[in-house]
């Protein structure tokens, strides 16, 4: 068994998409995973399993769509994962709230970035890095790679990082 976690995108973020954590955890021991648990109300699980990453995302995202009605998009990173999204935070220094990491399954680019301003860009491991330096309120920052993915700030990720390691 492997810890996991999930990170659901748009769920609970400006009155859109609304999941209650319960029927999330709810939803994901019905799909068979163990030692089940969320973390803050914006879409993120944290689990043991014994099946592969592209098996998990498939049966998660499956079980959102059924009950739904239509696909939220998921993102899977194992333990191991998300500990070295952490250790290769390229701005450790700058507070955890500031830096955010875009989870993205497909190609990672910065073509066609714009609205940059005070903010620096890195690319990672199937992540994309962004230091909002004075915060993300007014922000213009388009990454058109990012469409698809799901961001969480680095103390979210550290928080997640640290709950799947001790599953």
């Amino acid at each position: 068994m492997s810890g996991w976690a999930a990170l659901l995108r748009a769920v609970n973020v400006g009155g859109t998409g609304k999941l209650p954590m319960a029927e999330l955890k709810a939803l994901c021991e019905a799909q068979g995973l163990e030692r089940v648990q969320t973390y803050i109300a914006s879409g993120n699980v944290v689990f043991e399993s014994s099946r592969s990453e592209a098996e998990l995302q498939q049966a998660i995202d499956a079980a959102l769509a059924r009950q739904y009605g239509k696909p939220l998009g998921v993102m899977v990173r194992s333990a191991a994962e998300l500990a070295g999204l952490v250790a290769r935070n390229p701005w450790p220094d700058r507070p955890g709230n500031r830096v955010v990491a875009i989870f993205i399954d497909g190609p990672l680019s910065l073509d066609g970035m714009t609205g940059q301003r005070g903010e620096i860009v890195a690319l990672g491991s199937r992540a994309i890095y962004v230091d909002y330096h004075d915060g993300m309120a007014d922000t213009r920052l388009r990454i058109p790679a990012a469409k698809l993915g799901t961001a969480r700030n680095m103390n979210t990720v550290t928080k997640l990082a640290a709950m799947t390691a001790a599953l």
